[in-house]
């Protein structure tokens, strides 16, 4: 039964990541794309959705789950046994509730995009960094890692193109 419990956690894991990943992003991408007159580049749709979705969504989500019930995150990422980690992980998800409102306002105020792309890919790529060096053996911590990975790469490029677009193509 614990099993079953168990794997039903780690699916609607993969199925969270995977849609605050790729198809909520996409999607929106796809229908800004089709639905109105953005003049916008692809690299700024990128930046804006991803940002929106991987980041602000991901991590406030995340952060309330923290908060509430710290302990799938203190035993199924961690691997933490102690009930005594479960303050350090209701911390960790006030923080993540905090970086993902960020980043979720970015949606509206277009200027803190940039800054808060820098704040939630320097946090996902010290995160899927630190994954991988202790090389993950459940399937939640690869989830973790490569999703990590993922959105810091994302943000990285959207990054970079923020600057060239600003300062170098000048």
């Amino acid at each position: 039964m614990e099993h079953q419990i168990q794997t039903k956690s780690n699916n609607m894991y993969l199925i969270t990541v995977i849609l605050l990943m790729f198809v909520l992003p996409l999607s929106s991408i796809l229908v800004e794309l089709s639905f109105t007159n953005s003049s916008l580049p692809i690299m700024n749709l990128t930046g804006k959705w991803f940002l929106f979705w991987a980041v602000g969504m991901r991590l406030f989500t995340a952060g309330i789950r923290q908060a509430v019930n710290p302990a799938f995150t203190a035993k199924d990422i961690f691997h933490l046994t102690t009930q005594e980690s479960y303050v350090i992980v209701k911390e960790l998800g006030f923080a993540n509730i905090c970086l993902g409102l960020v980043a979720i306002l970015s949606l509206f105020v277009p200027p803190s995009r940039l800054i808060a792309a820098c704040a939630g890919g320097l946090f996902f790529g010290i995160a899927g960094t630190t994954h991988l060096l202790k090389k993950p053996v459940s399937s939640n911590e690869w989830i973790a890692m490569i999703s990590d990975i993922f959105i810091s790469v994302v943000m990285l490029v959207f990054i970079l193109f923020c600057f060239w677009t600003s300062y170098i193509a000048e």
